[in-house]
């Protein structure tokens, strides 16, 4: 069953009416929205829903769909993004299922990288992560980010526009579902450990009276890593980085070169330079880690980053994490084993959060990157359930 319908702001009774017919149709088959309008539409807007191939189900969904919605982009304009949700099995308790905002880790550029039609990065470690919290009772609503999966550049890292991603997901969600709550929380690892937090300082203001906003965990939090780029150029570094190191600086100068176009950031790499970094919004991080191994970063450049005025203003302004202005309580976990995301990062960002005062929680564990995830799980589902109670 194919259903169209011509876009128009999501009014609440509009958005019930639209949510029971929706729910209708895609028990039968897939929804199709009419195409995005010359104009965009609000955000959380969306554009299309399509049944979730049970093949990309988190273990233990009892349904799950796949949609495209209105988002805001680092220009500040209307921009496309997509994502899914998953929800958990039988009927949704009274008030409906509380909302777990994922948000993503480091899965690439390249429109074939986004979760909602490739599946985790990390399947082997992420989906026993969202099984448990699916079976804890939480629908899960799982944003791609705007550029990945739809028109553009994804801008690695850009931690507003990820939070508007994130916002907007649920707000589309709940405009399908009228099982999912407006009470939600925001969980994410790596760069979506960056994504939840800085997620955290934006989402009661970018969610309003529609959403009722609770807190966040991040884990393999990328804070202060704005500091690391300032020296880069002709070689600096000097020698290769591990691989995965490698990939994400990249990954960082192709999402940047496409938020700042008037940068003209191909000006300050070199031929091997603008190669890797076009290479970066082909492949998707397994494929990109082995692309890149053994390259020497400060072979890349052609002249210092620093050339560029105020560099530290625009690269905080691009993806640096916020220290103050946080009204609901933050979880963050950190392998001190972690080679990817190094825990000083993470350990100067709690210092100034609690130096502000704000209400942080932090946990440490004896383990690397991916390990924090695991092992935090046992700490942050106790931190989510008290948000919610």
């Amino acid at each position: 069953m194919v259903w169209r319908m011509t876009h128009r702001s999501f009014g609440s009774r509009r958005r019930t009416a639209f949510a029971l017919v929706t729910a209708a149709a895609v028990a039968t088959g897939t929804l199709v929205l009419a195409a995005p309008a010359a104009h965009a539409e609000p955000a959380g807007t969306v554009t299309e829903v399509a049944a979730q191939p049970q093949e990309l189900w988190i273990p233990g969904t009892g349904s799950a769909q796949r949609f495209t919605y209105w988002s805001t982009g680092p220009d500040g304009a209307p921009a496309l993004s997509s994502g899914a949700y998953y929800t958990p099995p039988g009927p949704a308790p009274e008030g409906g299922w509380p909302v777990l905002a994922w948000a993503h880790g480091t899965t690439g550029l390249a429109d074939d990288c986004a979760p909602s039609t490739a599946g985790p990065a990390l399947p082997e470690r992420d989906n026993p992560y969202l099984s448990r919290w699916l079976s804890e009772g939480y629908a899960i609503v799982a944003t791609d980010y705007v550029g990945l999966g739809t028109p553009g550049v994804m801008p690695y890292l850009d931690g507003t526009v990820e939070a508007h991603s994130v916002v907007d997901s649920v707000k589309a969600a709940r405009a399908i579902d009228p099982e999912l709550s407006n009470r939600w929380a925001v969980i994410g690892q790596s760069q979506g450990g960056g994504a939840a937090i800085i997620t955290a300082r934006y989402a009661t203001e970018f969610g309003g009276d529609e959403l009722d906003y609770r807190g966040a965990v991040g884990t393999g939090v990328p804070a202060n890593i704005e500091l690391t780029l300032l020296p880069a150029g002709p070689g600096f570094p000097p020698v290769a980085l591990p691989k995965g190191i490698t990939a994400y600086v990249f990954y960082i100068l192709a999402g940047l070169r496409s938020a700042h176009p008037e940068l003209d950031l191909n000006t300050f790499l070199t031929p091997e330079g603008r190669n890797y970094t076009d290479l970066a919004e082909q492949q998707c991080i397994g494929e990109f880690e082995e692309s890149v191994a053994g390259v020497v970063l400060g072979d890349a450049f052609s002249r210092p980053l620093s050339d560029i005025p105020d560099l530290l203003g625009l690269l905080h302004d691009y993806m640096g994490v916020p220290t103050s202005g946080y009204d609901r309580p933050l979880f963050i976990g950190q392998g001190l084993r972690d080679t990817d995301v190094p825990a000083p990062s993470a350990l100067s960002l709690v210092a100034a959060l609690e130096a502000n005062g704000e209400p942080v929680t932090f946990k440490a564990y004896d383990t690397d990157h991916s390990g924090a995830l695991v092992q935090s799980q046992d700490d942050a589902v106790p931190f989510v359930r008290g948000l919610f109670a």
